[in-house]
């Protein structure tokens, strides 16, 4: 008789254990009357009638993750490569996620991992390796749909490694300094190149500038020799008008001057060795003597003042 009031206490406390139901923050119970879904209790304070009411899944509505584990996949051009990433997803609807599909997590590794082989089999390997924005869209938008009539939201799948072969790794670390190699046997040919062609801009100018030079000098060469030329003919014409008006050492200036440059020219010949002057020495020095008279008489004139004229006669008377 004793142990009748422990059984009844024991049959009222899982009574209230089966009555009451507080659901955590952040979850989702199904509720299942004779085993089948009612409906779904939300977080709080929640009572159900014992033996004919209990939970029937307890589902996480936060976000989870999951990780991909490593698998071997073949891409377009047939190389293999080791490939694993994660998923995030977040269950929208309890009753979906728990009576749609069982086991939720495997499944959707499984379609993770089914669509990154579908998905990478359509690349080549360097796509793979380079467009892995790409193919994290393109397999988002392939799981996301799978997944809907399952209750999910996937949020993000992420490749976080893709491993090729070591010899294919080795031949494209070989492709890559070959490339670079190319690159600067390009960049070189292109330096002296443009060094072959300032130097050449160079010499052109250096040629138009001593064109130029040889211009500019043969000018101021023909501007010399017509100003010799006019002085040449300036003396000349005072030569000749004291020639006209009688003077003979004008003569003898005009002669001893060519006789000088003669004597001067011939003297300065690289070949010339010897001299022989078969002339007069009191010849030469009648030249110069006439030199410094014409000289003298020129200066007399340029210093004395010109002699008053003479005043004429008166004219003779008309008979």
């Amino acid at each position: 008789m004793a142990i009748l009031p422990l059984i009844i206490v024991a049959v009222v406390v899982v009574g209230l254990y089966k009555l009451v139901r507080i659901v955590p923050q952040g979850y989702e119970w199904t509720v299942e009357r004779w085993g089948k879904y009612t409906h779904t209790l939300t977080p709080g304070f929640h009572l159900l009638i014992p033996v004919v009411q209990n939970v029937g899944h307890k589902m996480n509505m936060m976000e989870q993750v999951l990780d991909v584990p490593s698998q071997d996949v073949i891409t377009k051009d047939n190389a293999v490569v080791k490939v694993d990433g994660i998923v995030f997803f977040q269950v929208l609807d309890a009753a979906k996620a728990a009576y749609e599909v069982a086991h939720l997590e495997i499944a959707v590794i499984n379609l993770v991992m089914t669509n990154i082989r579908t998905v990478l089999g359509g690349l080549d390997l360097d796509e793979s390796l380079s467009k892995r924005d790409q193919i994290n869209a393109a397999l988002l938008r392939v799981v996301d749909e799978a997944t809907h009539p399952w209750g999910l939201k996937v949020t993000r799948i992420e490749l976080k490694d893709i491993q090729p072969p070591r010899d294919l790794v080795d031949s494209m670390a070989r492709q890559m300094k070959a490339e670079r190699e190319k690159r600067a046997n390009i960049l070189e040919a292109e330096g002296f190149r443009q060094a072959a062609i300032l130097k050449a801009e160079g010499e052109k100018q250096s040629v138009i500038l001593a064109a130029e030079g040889q211009k500019e000098a043969a000018f101021r060469e023909a501007e010399a020799r017509e100003r010799l030329a006019a002085a040449e003919a300036k003396a000349t014409a005072l030569v000749s008008t004291a020639i006209a008006e009688g003077n003979i050492n004008a003569i003898n200036y005009f002669v001893a001057n060519k006789y000088v440059e003669a004597l001067k020219a011939m003297a300065d010949s690289p070949n010339q060795k010897m001299l022989l002057l078969p002339i007069e020495a009191t010849g030469v020095l009648g030249s110069l003597a006439g030199i410094a008279e014409l000289a003298k008489n020129a200066l007399g004139e340029q210093g004395a003042p010109r002699p008053p004229a003479a005043p004429r006669a008166p004219a003779a008377p008309p008979r």
